[in-house]
């Protein structure tokens, strides 16, 4: 349980801390350099869904994201507990949904502010809370695969020599020995004098 509210309590409280502090010191619009043509804090209002896309869809959108933490309570609700590394991964998704949820039900739009440039591509700006549930959706992907991968059946592999044992029939029983009738018995021990294998003379022992 620790491992799924903690972090969406931490992207939740992050979140909303770090868009108050935008809202109240930067106008709409404004940028702020960190690494000059690289990092940069900029003041912007979304009304689309993450990273700017779609803009101008709220009411979609709201009801996304509100569709979006239903389900990732039920994911989490049916996982097993033990399972750690999927409850942080649900745990950022609720964290940052429930981050946006809140101002789309406040504001009418989300605060963005983080923006990376790289050469002359600006990347869409985004938050704390894009940033989570992108996050979280990669953490599930992995664990998704790892989980897939460890379950796959393996295929039996036949190696030099298999099927039936050298020596051994179609049942797997063992073959008559060489030299002896079909029931596989020993021959007769040789009586003593006898050359072993030789046949008695003709007419007798000639005693």
């Amino acid at each position: 349980m620790l491992f799924f509210w903690l972090p969406a309590v931490l992207v939740f409280v992050v979140d909303r801390l770090t868009k108050l502090r935008v809202m109240h010191s930067m106008m709409p619009g404004e940028s702020i350099p960190v690494i000059r043509n690289f990092f940069h804090i900029t003041s912007v209002r979304n009304t689309g869904a993450a990273f700017g896309l779609f803009a101008g869809n709220h009411r979609v959108f709201l009801w996304i994201s509100l569709l979006a933490i239903v389900l990732v309570l039920a994911l989490y609700l049916r996982s097993p507990r033990r399972e750690r590394f999927r409850s942080l991964a649900l745990g950022l998704v609720l964290g940052g949904a429930l981050g946006n949820v809140y101002d789309r039900i406040r504001y009418r739009e989300v605060v963005d502010f983080l923006e990376f440039i790289f050469g002359s591509y600006h990347f869409a700006v985004f938050n704390v809370a894009d940033s989570a549930v992108s996050v979280g959706v990669a953490l599930l992907a992995i664990e998704t695969w790892r989980r897939g991968s460890h379950h796959e059946p393996a295929l039996p592999v036949a190696g030099p020599g298999a099927g039936p044992a050298a020596g051994t029939g179609e049942a797997g029983g063992p073959h008559p020995a060489a030299g002896t009738g079909g029931s596989g018995a020993p021959p007769p021990a040789d009586r003593p004098g006898e050359v072993p294998g030789a046949s008695p003379p003709a007419g007798g022992s000639g005693a």
